[in-house]
């Protein structure tokens, strides 16, 4: 109940600037793409966030139901819903441990940037699968390392928002989604840049935190050590979040 607590706060506060952050849009066809999503599916997004995802798929599929634990992601969700004209969606709030519907009730599974969060990853992934149809697909994404680097990755993140728990390394995915009893997985990647104060304005670090963020990034130009990429773009300071796609198929039993 603290850390959903701590993911409430910090996401009550994001709400907004997370939506309209460039690159938070980015590769969103992309993953309808993998997700193979056809007009006669039924759609899940897990920790739906402003409804980016959510609102992305519901131009291609029959039904999407969005679930989150932060109301203001929610009000945030329904709004983008009204702009764009779609009536084929479904709000929910809450936790996603367990998640409040039957078991094979969606054709596809989805999560966006919100593993990182789950204190524990393999439970939810556990529930995702659950409510998948047999023959469906269940797709995660998020941030992923090379195991050398997550430890320094997640310190770095960790400054920027406190609810961030851990990046998974790749070797820790691919155990994880072949555990889970999927099958036919694909991966596929993607980066999103950031510029570094833009990424701040849009956080709520601790105090002196950001601070400590800036001399870490600015510490890591031509290193590398966060996995990241940080580099100059004139005087500004850029970096990349390095994003994975792991898609999976549930068989049947």
């Amino acid at each position: 109940m603290s850390h959903d607590h701590t993911i409430i706060q910090q996401f009550s506060l994001q709400a907004k600037p997370f939506a309209e952050l460039p690159g938070h849009s980015d590769a969103l066809q992309l993953l309808v793409q993998c997700a193979g999503a056809a007009r006669s599916d039924v759609v899940l997004d897990v920790a739906c966030g402003p409804g980016l995802v959510t609102c992305t798929f519901a131009e291609h599929v029959a039904h999407v139901t969005g679930i989150d634990i932060t109301p203001i992601m929610i009000e945030q969700a329904t709004k983008r819903q009204h702009e764009r004209n779609l009536q084929n969606i479904a709000w929910h709030i809450g936790t996603v441990l367990p998640l409040p519907f039957p078991d094979a009730r969606f054709s596809i599974v989805v999560t966006r940037y919100s593993f990182h969060h789950f204190l524990d990853p393999m439970a939810v992934l556990l529930e995702m699968v659950r409510v998948c149809k047999p023959g469906g697909k269940v797709m995660v994404v998020d941030a992923v390392l090379p195991a050398e680097k997550a430890a320094a990755y997640n310190r770095m993140e960790k400054l920027r928002d406190p609810s961030h728990m851990r990046a998974l390394s790749v070797e820790e995915m691919s155990h994880m989604v072949h555990a889970s009893g999927l099958r036919h997985i694909r991966m596929a990647r993607y980066t999103v840049e950031m510029e570094l104060e833009a990424q701040l304005a849009a956080s709520f670090p601790n105090p002196g935190d950001d601070e400590k963020l800036r001399q870490l990034v600015t510490a890591d130009i031509g290193r590398d050590d966060l996995g990241v990429g940080a580099h100059r773009v004139g005087r500004d300071i850029h970096f990349t979040y390095p994003i994975l796609i792991t898609v999976g198929e549930k068989v049947a039993e």
